[in-house]
């Protein structure tokens, strides 16, 4: 595209956050990738990492055509490849899907802030190579059976509509509570899914880091996530549904790092973010209170979790500095 305009903030600040990202997940899949003993997880690893390498390189082109900082995000010195084997059975794939979730919902948002024709245009091919490798990852995980499906229901045989106040409340005047909507269920599932993965991988972490402070850190994002399972679990059970659990993914008894103690601490702080997002949703669309007061309960520990991070980051000089708007104040002397 001849005489490109300049990139607008918006695309500059998403393209930022962006690069951040996929410099994450090529890191951890150039690991994972070293260690697959599976055949089939290796082969899929493979082919993403190859598809989202150049796009990464495109990111850093359209930064230098512009005259701004290529950012640092995260490099060959945040993996440790020859590190032992830290997961197992599966891990591996199940964690890049709960990735490749992230990715499709910072995608849609990153491409409604874009404008440029070409910037545009990398995040809908962005958006089309992870809607095909969590498709992958998804199919991958149920075929080996360490996936389980959602809970079957019977299917609806007409069409109702909400005709009394009383659905939002939690209990009825004999403390009986109406049954959870599909709609309701579907959120507390995903938290206890994604926070099933978030254990296992802040469990790795907590057991390799180099600083204690770190450490600490990381056993305390174990045990909020813990509580959470916990938590939403007890809403299924007084349902009598099934709690969802993962027969998949292990962590080894190896204490070698795999990544750099800054990769695993921004990786916290991406799953910390995309939790906050999921119990947001779970209060916009739940329409029973005590779920709505539930997930903003998790949401605000979860955020205040997130926000002990970006400290502990700043502290170690780990925290790149996102591009500022321009602020005339400090130009007027």
């Amino acid at each position: 595209m001849a005489n490109k305009p300049k990139m607008s903030s918006t695309e500059i600040g998403a393209l930022w956050m962006t690069y951040q990202k996929k410099t994450v997940i090529l890191r951890m899949l150039e690991y994972f990738i070293e260690k697959s003993d599976d055949k089939k997880a290796k082969h899929l690893m493979e082919g993403l990492w190859k598809k989202l390498n150049p796009k990464v390189k495109q990111i850093e082109v359209i930064f230098q055509n512009e005259g701004a900082a290529v950012p640092i995000g995260f490099t060959s010195d945040d993996v440790f490849i020859n590190a032992s084997k830290l997961y197992d059975h599966g891990f591996d794939i199940m964690f890049m899907r709960v990735l490749k979730q992230i990715s499709m919902a910072m995608y849609t948002l990153h491409l409604s802030m874009a404008y440029r024709e070409d910037i545009v245009k990398l995040y809908m091919d962005l958006t089309a190579l992870t809607q095909t490798y969590y498709n992958e990852f998804t199919q991958y995980l149920l075929t080996i059976g360490i996936l389980p499906r959602p809970t079957y229901i019977s299917a609806p045989e007409s069409v109702e509509f909400i005709t009394d106040k009383k659905y939002m409340k939690s209990s009825s005047l004999f403390g009986s509570k109406r049954a959870l909507s599909t709609i309701e269920f579907a959120y507390l599932y995903h938290s206890i899914e994604t926070n099933i993965t978030g254990v296992q991988m802040i469990t790795g972490f907590a057991q390799t880091a180099h600083d204690e402070k770190v450490r600490k850190y990381f056993l305390k994002g174990k045990e909020l996530s813990k509580e959470i399972i916990i938590e939403t679990g007890k809403i299924l059970q007084q349902e009598d549904i099934q709690i969802p659990a993962t027969p998949g993914g292990n962590v080894t008894t190896s204490q070698e790092a795999p990544f750099s103690d800054k990769l695993m601490m921004y990786c916290t702080y991406l799953l910390s973010n995309f939790g906050v997002g999921g119990q947001s949703f779970g209060a916009a669309f739940g329409l029973r209170n005590d779920l709505i007061l539930k997930s903003g309960v998790f949401a605000k520990d979860v955020y205040e979790y997130a926000r002990e991070g970006v400290e502990l980051m700043i502290a170690n000089n780990w925290m790149e500095e996102p591009p500022q708007m321009d602020h005339h104040d400090d130009l007027i002397t």
